[in-house]
């Protein structure tokens, strides 16, 4: 059934080329010129692979921020604040943790740092949510908001470079930052360890008594209730794990890649995570293909600006298109009236929640 997934999340892909080939003949240019350009700069070149890995990293773990809340019943948008407290997290770790440890215990404290910072952060609207009832698409989204300015109120206060022209921290010390794999580039072993996460959640959601029972919550929290599930705390759990996964996303950012925290740092990712999470159809494993395809898309676009002259915005037009396509999809997928209101069988019912509380079929 994944598979079939997959082949709609192609159809979504393919739709929007098609689509973004007559922007492409409307601005001048060659469409098969452009998309070669663009996919051979971003895939088949290797300065240009590194850099698609490097932007894969967040995308993929701002993706599993909503994916595991999201196969819980729950919409997890504020995955954007989570990657700046996380950010925050790991950098003061990494600033203040005593000189005298040795960089072999300093920078996994570090890691865990920017990931429990993520998961405290995401535990308020899942605390709201199980404990009163409140919206959590609203309280996720707001606190990102509050996040991103929190941010640069302590950056400005109390971590900023002297001296600076932007608002940035001083940079974290050269014995903790994040390894780099591929030589001559940027990229880290923050990709490393993103997809592996990916893994070990793929593994969790499918073979593990907590996966089942978070796909139990999604279809029908009153049936997991009558069930004995502890629905509260695995709301509580999904939207810590999803936290972490962005506070992550956040904290290599600053270890693997910029080396110091800046002010406004995220181009987006958290959001641009829902797309992967969507594009995925809800399932880790392929969001690791998904992430890799839009984080090729963002590093080709200079390759086909330099190629045939069409600006790097299409990119962001052909993203948007992918949204749409995906949209369109899951519109038709669960029409009103569809089978009594059910989704088709091993459908992610999260992704609906009007349905999924009709339906506690697995």
């Amino acid at each position: 059934m994944r598979l079939v997934f997959l082949f709609k999340g192609v159809w979504a892909v393919l739709a929007a080329l098609v689509v973004g080939a007559f922007l492409v003949v409307l601005a001048g240019a060659d469409p098969l010129a452009a998309y070669g350009a663009l996919f051979s700069g971003a895939f088949f070149d290797y300065y240009g692979l590194a850099s698609t890995l490097v932007r894969m990293s967040p995308l993929l773990l701002a993706g599993l921020a909503v994916i595991v809340p999201l196969r819980a019943g729950l919409f997890n948008i504020g995955g954007e604040g989570q990657i700046y407290i996380g950010a925050l997290a790991g950098t003061v770790a990494a600033l203040y943790l005593p000189e005298a440890l040795p960089a072999a215990l300093r920078l996994p404290l570090i890691v865990l740092s920017g990931a429990l910072g993520g998961a405290l952060w995401a535990l308020i609207p899942a605390l709201l949510k199980a404990y009163r009832g409140i919206n959590e698409i609203i309280t996720s989204l707001l606190l990102s908001y509050v996040a991103i300015y929190l941010v640069g109120a302590v950056i400005h206060v109390w971590l900023m470079e002297p001296g600076a022209p932007y608002p940035y921290s001083r940079e974290v010390p050269y014995d903790v930052l994040l390894p780099v794999f591929l030589p001559r580039t940027e990229a880290h072993a923050g990709i490393l360890i993103a997809l592996t996460c990916a893994v070990v959640l793929g593994i969790v959601l499918r073979r593990t008594t907590l996966g089942q029972s978070i796909t139990v919550v999604g279809h029908n929290p009153a049936a997991a209730s009558y069930a004995g599930i502890n629905v509260k705390r695995l709301i509580l759990t999904s939207f810590a794990i999803g936290g972490a996964m962005a506070g992550l996303a956040g904290t290599f950012e600053v270890i693997g890649l910029k080396y110091r925290l800046f002010d406004h740092f995220s181009p987006g990712y958290g959001l641009q995570g829902i797309i992967v999470a969507f594009l995925a159809s809800l399932s880790p494993l392929l969001a690791i293909v998904a992430a890799f395809f839009l984080a090729g898309l963002q590093a080709g676009a200079g390759a086909m600006q330099r190629a045939v002259g069409v600006d790097t915005t299409m990119v962001e037009a052909l993203q948007g298109l992918i949204v749409l396509f995906v949209a369109v999809g899951l519109a038709f997928r669960y029409r009103p009236g569809r089978t009594a209101g059910k989704p088709p069988a091993g459908a992610p019912a999260a992704a609906v929640p009007e349905t999924a509380a009709k339906s506690a079929e697995g």
